[in-house]
Order: C-alpha cells, then structure tokens, then sequence
C-alpha cells in the first residue's frame, strides 16, 4: 500500500520520520502542507484516519498564531480546523497516511505500525 507523508522538512521529526519510511523501502508522495495548506475537509479527513476525539488534537498549541487566534478557549471543532486550514504552521507534524489509517510521526517510530 502506497503512503503518503504530510511534511515539513525544516522540522528533524518529519525529516527523521521519511527516514524511517525509506529504510524500510517505502517512496511516499511527499506532501509539503506548508506550501499547498491542506482544505478543512481534508483536515477532518485527516482526523478521521487518526481516530482523533478533538481537533485540537492535531494542534501545535505552541505555535505564536495558536495564541494570537485566541484559540485556548475556543471549542467550536469548525473553528479550530478552519484555522489549521487557513494557518497550517498549527498541524502537528509529520501525519503519515496509508489507506484509511494514518499515524503522527511523534515520535517517528510510530509510523512503523504503517510499514
């Protein structure tokens, strides 16, 4: 089964995480969020595949947009994943996807369970 890797390669998890993908003969599609941010519906989708209960699940609450969008205190689940659509540095990182099931690569051998 084909994988797919949503990636940031300025971050050493996503990097470490495709280097454990390749060692085990895998080429994912890579798919670089930053660059082509990702819909709200392929976020939920996302999700879904993650067996996420919240959407913030997927959040790096960290991030300086997370506080400037005051979303702390936000529960609307709609308003949460259209501020990762819109501010996609807010999805954690990496998610790697095979067929109906992905994982988050934190720590990157959680992919294993894909390989």
């Amino acid at each position: 089964m084909s994988l797919t890797i949503y990636h940031n390669p300025r971050c050493s998890k996503s990097r470490q995480t495709l280097a454990l993908i390749e060692a085990a003969g895998q080429s994912p599609t890579i798919m670089r969020y930053l660059d082509e941010p990702l819909s709200a519906s392929e976020i939920k989708d996302l999700l879904t595949k993650l067996g996420f209960n919240s959407a913030r699940d997927l959040m790096r609450r960290g991030e300086a947009e997370y506080k400037n969008l005051g979303l702390k205190d936000e529960n609307d689940e709609d308003v949460l994943i259209r501020a990762m659509a819109d501010h996609p540095r807010l999805i954690e990182r990496p998610i790697v996807v095979s067929g109906r099931k992905a994982v988050l690569g934190r720590p990157p051998e959680n992919v294993q369970t894909l390989l």
